[in-house]
C-alpha cells in the first residue's frame, strides 16, 4: 500500500532531505500561482485537483467560481509537471455529477490519461460499479465532513465491498484522506493519503514508529516557541516516512 503524505508545503522551506523517494500529494489549490517545489515533478508525487480546497475556500468565491477556466489551468498545470497520477474535479455539490463527468472527459483528452475518478455517496453505488469496469483507479471518499463519509469511514464492512469489487475490476482503490493505522492492517487499499503526520506539530505531540511501522506513543513537546514546532513537524514528518516505507512493503 502506497501511504501519500499530503501537506508537505508546511515544511517544505525546512525540509532539507531529497524527496524523490516519498510518496508525496500536492494540491493545485496550493500552486495555482504556479509555483511549485521540485517534489511536485517526482515521479512518486500524486496531484489532487484542489476541488475541496476551492469549494471550502472562506471568502465564498466558489459559488461564482469560473470552473472552466479552472479546468483549463489545471489541464495545463498537469501537462507542465509532467503528472502521470491525478484525481478529477469531484464537484458534484457545486456543478452537478453530469458536469463533473464532462470535466473528466475533458481532462483525458487532453492528458491521454483518465484522471482518479473521485466517488461520493451521492453518486450511489451502482455509480461506484460502473465506473470501477471503465477506469483503472478509484478513488474512494471517506470524509468525516458529512454524515455518509463518517458512516461508510465507521463500517469496515462497507470499504470492504468497495475494495474488493474495485479489485475485481482490476481497478486501483485510493482512500481519500484515510490513514486509520489500526484498519489499514486489513483494509486493502492500493493507495492512501493524509495530513495526520502534521497534527503533533499544531499540539506538541511527539509521534514515534515501531519496528511493526505503527505509532506506539505519543507524549507531549515543550512548543514554547515557533522553531520548537518546525522541527517537531520534521521529526513527525520523517516519522511518518518511516511509516510509507514500512506500509509499501508490509500493508
Amino acid at each position: 500500500m502506497i501511504v501519500y503524505l499530503a501537506g508537505f508545503k508546511t515544511i517544505e522551506k525546512t525540509w532539507n532531505k531529497p524527496t524523490n523517494d516519498i510518496h508525496l500529494l500536492s494540491s493545485f489549490w496550493e500552486h495555482k500561482n504556479g509555483k511549485f517545489g521540485e517534489y511536485v515533478t517526482q515521479e512518486k508525487h500524486i496531484l489532487d485537483s484542489g476541488a475541496f480546497s476551492a469549494i471550502n475556500d472562506k471568502t465564498g468565491k466558489y459559488k461564482n467560481f469560473d470552473w472552466d477556466e479552472y479546468v483549463k489551468k489545471y489541464i495545463a498545470f498537469i501537462k507542465h509537471t509532467n503528472q502521470k497520477l491525478f484525481f478529477e474535479l469531484d464537484i458534484d455539490c457545486v456543478v452537478g455529477l453530469k458536469k463533473v463527468e464532462y470535466y473528466r472527459k475533458q481532462i483525458e483528452d487532453a492528458i491521454g490519461i483518465p484522471p482518479i475518478v473521485c466517488w461520493h455517496a451521492n453518486r450511489g453505488a451502482d455509480y461506484w460499479i460502473k465506473c470501477c469496469e471503465e477506469y483503472p483507479y478509484m478513488a474512494l471518499g471517506t470524509t468525516t465532513a458529512s454524515n455518509a463519509g463518517k458512516k461508510i469511514r465507521a463500517n469496515p464492512k462497507i470499504l470492504h465491498w468497495f475494495i474488493n469489487h474495485a479489485h475485481r475490476n482490476r481497478a486501483k482503490i485510493h482512500g481519500l484522506g484515510f490513514t486509520s493505522t489500526p484498519w489499514l492492517k486489513e483494509l486493502k487499499f492500493d493507495s492512501v493519503d493524509s495530513t495526520t503526520w502534521n497534527v503533533g506539530g499544531k499540539f506538541g505531540n511527539v509521534v514515534l514508529f515501531d519496528a511493526n511501522g505503527f505509532p506506539t506513543q505519543r507524549y507531549k513537546s515543550d512548543k514554547n516557541k515557533k522553531a520548537k514546532t518546525i522541527e517537531l513537524n520534521n521529526f513527525n514528518f520523517e516519522q511518518w516516512v518511516k511509516f510509507q516505507k514500512y506500509a509499501e512493503k508490509n500493508l
